[in-house]
C-alpha cells in the first residue's frame, strides 16, 4: 500500500468516524423530549387547579367568568396536545423510530408527520392558543382603559403576525413540494 492509499483510507475512516459521532448526537434531543413530557405535570396540575376554580364557583360565576373559565380549559389542553405533537413527531423525525403500531391506541398521525408538516401543527397550535388567549381578552372586557387598548391592539398585532406567518410558511412548503414534483409526495 503507498503513502497515497493510506491518505485516502485514513481520510475514509476519519470521514466515517465523525458521520458516526454526528449520528449518535440525536440522541442528545431525548432527555429534552422526557424533558417535554415532564412539563406535562405542572400543566396537568394548572388544568385540574382551574377545573376546581370553575367548578366550585359555577353557583356563583357570571356568564362570561364560566367562559373564560371553559377557555382557560381549552387554552391548556391546546397547549397539551401541541407538546404532545411536539414530543412525538420531534422524537420520531430527529431521534428514532417508535415502533409500537401494533398498539390498538395508536394515533393516525404517528409516523407521518414529517418536519414541514410538524412546523405547519406547531404555527396552527400557536395560532389557535393565540386566539383563545385574545378571545379571554376581548371577554374580560368591561371598562376599557387606555392601557387595555394598547395591550389589546398589541395582542392583536401577535395575532395577525401568527397567522401570516403561518400562511407564508405553509405557502413556502406548497412551493417547495410543487418544486420536487409529484414524486416528492
Amino acid at each position: 500500500m503507498n503513502s497515497d492509499d493510506n491518505a485516502v483510507m485514513q481520510t475514509r475512516n476519519l470521514e466515517w468516524f465523525i458521520a458516526r459521532v454526528l449520528f449518535a448526537s440525536r440522541w442528545l434531543l431525548a432527555p429534552i423530549y422526557l424533558g417535554l413530557c415532564l412539563a406535562m405535570l405542572p400543566l396537568l396540575f394548572a388544568f385540574l387547579k382551574e377545573l376546581w376554580h370553575l367548578g366550585s364557583n359555577i353557583a356563583v360565576a357570571t356568564e362570561t367568568e364560566v367562559i373564560l373559565g371553559v377557555l382557560t380549559l381549552v387554552d391548556l389542553a391546546m397547549t397539551g396536545a401541541l407538546l404532545i405533537i411536539v414530543i412525538f413527531s420531534g422524537y420520531q423525525n430527529f431521534v428514532s423510530r417508535i415502533e409500537l403500531t401494533g398498539h390498538k391506541d395508536w394515533p393516525d398521525w404517528m409516523g407521518s408527520i414529517d418536519f414541514s408538516g410538524l412546523k405547519l401543527k406547531i404555527l396552527a397550535s400557536i395560532v389557535a392558543i393565540s386566539a383563545v388567549e385574545l378571545l379571554k381578552e376581548f371577554m374580560g372586557l368591561a371598562n376599557v382603559s387606555a392601557a387595555d387598548e394598547r395591550r389589546l391592539f398589541w395582542l392583536v398585532v401577535i395575532q395577525v403576525v401568527f397567522v401570516v406567518s403561518s400562511v407564508v410558511l405553509a405557502f413556502a412548503d406548497w412551493l417547495g413540494g410543487a418544486a420536487h414534483g409529484p414524486e416528492a409526495k
